[in-house]
């Protein structure tokens, strides 16, 4: 099975066989990746660790990590929130769980390019995304869940809308390469997109708190150009820590590995390249004795926390590394140059 080698990086530490070997010895007979050892499983955060798995060569455990995953999907196409060992544990549906599915099927093909893969997962995207759009509402944004009574909770969230765009924009290349026309989908993204652009106040502000509220809607694509621009500067400071990284939260003194990464993705996405680089540096040495990545830690006092090592923030570390560096022909996924609408320019 081919893997990419260790220490291919010019100018970063990374070691990508043992990344990608942690998420790989965390996964189960059944093709389930848990957080960590004995912790829980998000569909979202599975699709993560599927990418990083695949960035890395691993591509008999992706493939049952993506098995795992349609044995799991409920009868309207979503997921639970969250399963420990194969059981529910929360039973909400959120919207950006179920279509996620469709970045990592994208994702995969980049790299394979296994077309007749790629076919045997769409139906399981395909409900996905229709469970999502179920609760689109008319203005365009997404209502982030159902209760586990079947309760519409009628709450928008910026970052999963967010990550619902990206979601929509990569199903729908998906479907041209098989073949498809989905014009529903197509209108329901330029509603999203317009909402995400024009009335972002619409979205629970409550949320602000969060770095994910900040640049997810540069990571997806939502906000390109002079409005990413605007949005990236006017909040830096209060979501970075210099010469560190990103905070989860604005108000704790806890960087997080996998937010510093996504944030890498956002502005190696909207071109700040150069930054991208420099923020990724600042995490380089955050690692254990094995060259996997902390989770996170508090500053300026330099505690770990939580002291697991988590399979979703080694794989998203994956995907910072490819976005700069090229690793696999899925490196530009993000790249808000590689879209044209719904259009991927590298098919």
């Amino acid at each position: 099975m081919r893997r990419i080698p260790a220490k291919i990086i010019p100018d970063s530490p990374l070691n990508i066989d043992s990344v990608t070997g942690s998420i790989a010895d965390l996964q189960q007979a059944s093709g389930d990746i848990p957080w960590h050892l004995e912790g829980k499983t998000d569909p979202w955060d599975l699709v993560e660790s599927v990418m990083g798995l695949n960035i890395g060569g691993r591509y008999k455990e992706a493939t049952a990590a993506l098995e795992w995953m349609i044995k799991k999907q409920n009868s309207d196409g979503s997921w639970f929130s969250s399963y420990i060992d194969g059981r529910p544990e929360d039973r909400t549906r959120e919207t950006h769980m179920a279509c996620y599915l469709a970045v990592g099927l994208f994702h995969q093909y980049l790299i394979r390019r296994d077309k007749e893969e790629l076919a045997r997962f769409w139906p399981c995207a395909v409900k996905g995304v229709e469970f999502a759009l179920s609760l689109q509402t008319p203005s365009g944004e997404i209502y982030w869940a159902k209760s586990p009574e079947g309760k519409v909770d009628p709450m928008s969230l910026l970052a999963g809308s967010s990550s619902i765009f990206m979601s929509l924009k990569c199903a729908l290349a998906i479907a041209r390469i098989l073949g498809e026309n989905r014009p529903l989908w197509a209108d329901a993204l330029t509603l999203l997109e317009t909402s995400i652009q024009e009335n972002i106040h619409t979205y629970n502000v409550s949320k602000s708190r969060f770095s994910m509220y900040w640049f997810y809607p540069i990571l997806s694509g939502a906000l390109r150009g002079k409005k990413a621009a605007a949005r990236i500067d006017k909040y830096w400071g209060k979501y970075v820590i210099e010469d560190q990284g990103c905070r989860c939260v604005s108000d704790e003194p806890w960087v997080t590995i996998a937010e510093t990464c996504e944030l890498v993705l956002a502005l190696h996405g909207m071109g700040r390249k150069q930054e991208a680089r420099m923020v990724f540096s600042w995490i380089q040495d955050r690692v254990f004795e094995d060259h996997t990545f902390w989770c996170g830690y508090t500053y300026p006092d330099m505690v770990i926390w939580p002291e697991e090592k988590i399979s979703w923030t080694n794989a998203v570390v994956l995907m910072a590394a490819d976005a700069l560096y090229r690793l696999t022909p899925a490196g530009p996924l993000f790249d808000h140059d590689s879209w044209d609408g719904h259009r991927f320019k590298g098919l």
